[in-house]
């Protein structure tokens, strides 16, 4: 009896996970206290940061909310970081945990809409070079105003709708009906070639449109939490920010653009797939009869959530709520004006947006870790010993390097307090210290398009529910930003060092 009970544990442990996977988890737990005890406490920070971004990577062995959680719960148990740590962290990050929680979910009741509007462009633009263009040009323009997170879960809204639609009709189901369309069991073999290609297309709209995010979230005060840190620190307004960073974010907007267009002609790094005549036949028979039988119920709820739109980009245009909160009222606005009233339509809403906030919530504790064992802290140090002409260049690198790895807003923050004491004591002057806040900010906004990690929105992006869907793993999106990281990097690096 005692044998089956331990095989039933063994094989419940991580659920249908890999052998290989569940016993490299085991092998982490156990090597963490090793090197703790033996090595220290930097050793074991750095040996946790490494494993967590594994199971990041293996996202789709394993959602890494689990196998992260155990690593987190040894590193509290091993007192590398404390629980009041913890909370103070989250409780620092709660606008970002409220956005979503509320605003993921709101913008699932606008779905409707979106697939209206995404399936005009997506039909009404032939080519792929300027269809990717829009993509990123337009989340670019969103992310300047709102969040990147909020415009991510568009795009991933949007995808997700023209995903359903084709499988469910290759698969001989109503595409108006909800049933699976996760399961390729039941898609005849004809459409799978089709449906690849399909997979291929969505893929590379969705990469761009999350670095669109990125190259957009750089350039405005609002654009990213840390650009309000900073903007904050230094006593910059929306303008004035915008035109202190405008020498270098601007420049790597363009070549962002650019190497956007290039990538779809050149059909590099996974890009440039196009959209197979099958799927555009499926999706734009699906806009015609959807046009053709619409209700004036239906009619009327897409004018309230048209309208609801309008409300939320206004209200997060002049800031008049917390990000989350300006969600809630969208979920209550469209709810209440579109007749869904029931609890179970509701909470379907929400299935998608907790199983990351929880995910995120682990992933503060990693920032946890990384703070009370300041493990960031001797790369800090010797950039400000460095020459004053060296250190902007030397700033963004370390600044982009770490926020591939960590948390962008908590490394901006340590370098923001860090060089803003070295002011304070009279070690350089104010030119020079806003040259260093511009290389901070830049630096853990465009770098950080390397890994998955770096971003939020890249992180939602892969967590969510299309990634598997389309076959977007954490190496893929790596590989596919390479092409963004070289560009941004290395022209913001060049326009940090030598145009500021």
């Amino acid at each position: 009896m005692s044998g089956s009970i331990a095989q039933a544990l063994a094989h419940n442990f991580l659920g249908q996970s890999p052998r290989w996977y569940k016993a490299t988890i085991v092998g982490f737990l156990i090597l963490n206290a090793v090197v703790l005890f033996t090595v220290g406490p930097v050793a074991a920070g750095w040996l946790l940061v490494i494993e967590f971004i594994f199971t990041l990577a293996m996202a789709l062995k394993c959602y890494p909310l689990m196998p992260g959680g155990l690593l987190l719960i040894e590193a509290l148990l091993l007192k590398m970081t404390t629980p009041q740590a913890l909370y103070d962290e989250l409780v620092h990050n709660f606008p970002v945990i409220l956005l979503l929680m509320f605003m993921v979910a709101g913008i699932y009741f606008m779905k409707d809409l979106l697939l209206f509007l995404f399936s005009r462009l997506l039909l009404g633009v032939r080519s792929k070079a300027i269809l990717a263009l829009m993509f990123c040009f337009l989340s670019a323009f969103l992310s300047a105003f709102l969040d990147a997170l909020t415009v991510t879960a568009v795009i991933i809204s949007a995808a997700v709708g023209f995903y359903s639609v084709y499988h469910r009709v290759a698969s001989g189901n109503d595409p108006r009906q909800d049933s699976e369309f996760t399961d390729d069991r039941q898609l005849p073999k004809l459409h799978h070639e089709d449906l690849n290609q399909f997979r291929a297309f969505l893929r590379s709209l969705l990469m761009h449109g999350a670095v669109g995010t990125a190259l957009g979230g750089v350039c405005t005060l609002v654009g990213e939490p840390q650009n309000l840190l900073i903007g904050h620190e230094m006593g910059w307004h929306f303008g004035e920010f915008f035109q202190k960073v405008a020498p270098v974010s601007l420049p790597v907007l363009a070549a962002g653009l650019v190497t956007c267009v290039l990538l779809e002609k050149l059909r590099w790094f996974g890009y440039g797939t196009l959209l197979p005549d099958n799927v555009r036949t499926v999706l734009a028979n699906y806009a015609a009869e959807d046009n053709a039988e619409r209700t004036p119920r239906q009619t009327a709820a897409l004018l309230v959530q048209g309208a609801a739109a309008l409300i939320l980009i206004g209200c997060l245009a002049f800031h008049l709520a917390e990000v989350g909160l300006i969600g809630l009222m969208v979920i209550v606005l469209i709810t209440a004006f579109t007749g869904i009233t029931d609890e179970h339509r509701l909470g379907g809403a929400f299935k998608d947006a907790m199983p990351f906030t929880a995910l995120l919530v682990v992933f503060f504790a990693v920032v946890a870790v990384i703070h009370d064992q300041q493990l960031f802290a001797p790369l800090i140090q010797w950039v400000l010993a460095l020459p004053l002409e060296q250190q902007p260049g030397m700033l963004f690198i370390a600044n982009g390097l770490l926020s591939a790895i960590s948390d962008n807003v908590f490394v901006a923050t340590i370098y923001i307090t860090e060089v803003k004491q070295a002011f304070l004591a009279g070690h350089m002057s104010r030119e020079h210290f806003e040259t260093l806040a511009i290389a901070i900010n830049t630096g853990t906004n465009l770098p950080s398009v390397a890994t998955p990690n770096g971003q939020a929105a890249f992180l939602f992006l892969l967590t969510s529910a299309i990634a598997p869907l389309v076959r977007l793993s954490y190496g893929r999106m790596v590989w596919m930003a390479v092409p963004y990281t070289v560009v941004m990097g290395s022209l913001g690096w060049y326009a940090v060092s030598y145009w500021l």
